[in-house]
């Protein structure tokens, strides 16, 4: 079968793109070792998380000189904690997942986005580096009352006492 000129050099270059890919894809996984990453690591059983440690008590607890982590369970149409304080410039360790759907953890602004799936434990590290109020909301549709599910972050400045 006899094809166009055009229509060959394109074919040409659609199989060259193509074996540039693999070869690209193949160096990266298996050269370097890059791969996705495994959600086996961390999982909780979304039907008893409340009962089992870190979960059963959600919250903001200092774990350094200025660290942070941060417990947070998401479930229909709410989070705990729904106001979190941290101080300016401390290093904030997120741990979240879902008791129920598959729910989202946005803050505005920010490089926080995390998608919290029930059985899976979510984990994130930020920083804040200015003080103020930040809106955290759910970013995945929930279900009727998805529009009010949210809470707020509340960076303050240690040295400032006024707040």
């Amino acid at each position: 079968m006899d094809m166009p000129r055009y229509e060959r050099i394109w074919m040409n270059i659609g199989i060259g793109s193509l074996i540039i890919f693999l070869i690209i894809l193949g160096i990266l996984a298996f050269g370097m070792g890059i791969h996705p990453p495994d959600s086996l690591e961390q999982t909780a059983n979304p039907e008893t998380i409340d009962i089992y440690p870190p979960f059963d008590q959600p919250g903001v607890y200092q774990t350094g000189p200025n660290e942070y982590e941060v417990i947070m369970t998401s479930f229909i149409f709410s989070y705990e904690p729904r106001e979190i304080r941290v101080p300016l410039g401390a290093k904030i360790h997120f741990k979240a997942t879902s008791k129920d759907v598959v729910h989202g953890l946005y803050v505005p602004n920010t490089n926080i986005n995390l998608m919290l799936v029930p059985g899976h434990v979510t984990e994130y590290t930020y920083t804040f580096d200015e003080p103020g109020e930040h809106l955290f909301l759910c970013h995945e549709y929930c279900g009727t009352g998805h529009q009010l599910m949210q809470g707020r972050i509340i960076v303050y400045d240690p040295e400032n006492t006024s707040t």
